[in-house]
This record gives structure tokens, sequence and C-alpha cells, in this order.
């Protein structure tokens, strides 16, 4: 039976990105990966250790202002996606996010509560949090539906 939700505790930002690394190693193509949680928790270094697991060699940088930034050197095509500045999801159109959301690649997308009705349903959705009582580097990590796509 497939496992629904993992919860895990990091304490540096290399650790964060150990786990995200660990995660991208086997995800398959067309698994759109949703990533929330507050300003500062950690979204982009999750990013950066995701890409890595997907054998990205290239710097990972956060597309703020840009909203998607593509990297194609890996074992899959890596679509990141930064929706902070999107105020409806139409405008998610303008970008062609249907090819990267249902291609061949793997889409991360910080601050996906934004775009909620363009998510497909069996996407991965990760909440990054922070809790200041156990370290300023402390991070919860709650991934529900870790194995994403299902192979078909």
């Amino acid at each position: 039976m497939k496992e629904d939700k993992m919860i895990r505790e990091t304490f540096s930002e290399k650790e964060t990105e150990e786990f995200a690394s660990s995660l991208a190693k086997d995800v398959k193509p067309g698994t759109v990966v949703c990533l929330d949680g507050e300003l500062g928790t950690g979204k982009t270094a999750f990013a950066k250790g995701f890409a890595l697991g997907l054998g990205i060699t290239e710097p990972v940088v956060s597309p703020t202002f840009t909203i998607l930034h593509g990297y194609e050197g890996g074992r899959l095509p890596f679509w990141h996606f930064d929706v902070y500045r999107i105020e409806d999801a139409d405008e998610m159109d303008e970008i062609g996010y249907e090819d990267c959301f249902y291609g061949d690649g793997v889409s991360l997308i910080e601050w996906a509560s934004q775009i909620e009705d363009i998510i497909p349903p069996d996407a991965v959705r990760i909440l990054i949090e922070k809790d200041p009582g156990k370290g300023f580097d402390y991070r919860k990590i709650t991934v529900k539906n870790p194995g994403g796509k299902e192979k078909s």
C-alpha cells in the first residue's frame, strides 16, 4: 500500500536540500510538486536540493520575477515555478504551464496554493514550517502523496 504522508524534520539548509534530493531520485515524468510555506521557510533551498536529485548541476534560483525557470540537464526536465506574484490562475496560461505539468518533466511550484484551481489531483503536496523554539534552522517538512504520479 502506498504511503500517503510523511513528515521529516531538518535542522539545517543542507539537511533540507538532502531530503529534497532524496525525494527527487525516484520521481516520475509528469509529476507536479506543490511547495508551500511562509516566507523564509526554505522553499528555494528545497527546490535546489530537488534539482540536484534530478541530476541538475547548474545553479537553481527562485524565479520570483520570471515565474518559471526550466532546467534540462538532468534525468528529467525540471520546471521550477514561483507563483507568489500570480493574482489569478489564468495568468499561468500565458506561460504555457500545461506543457510543463502534463509533459515528460517534473514541475515544482513554490507558493502553489496561489493557483490551486489548476493543480492536478495527483500532485505531491509539501508544506515547510519553522518552529523558532526548536532552532533557527529547524524545519518540519510534511509531504502528502510522496510517490506522486503513478506509473501508467
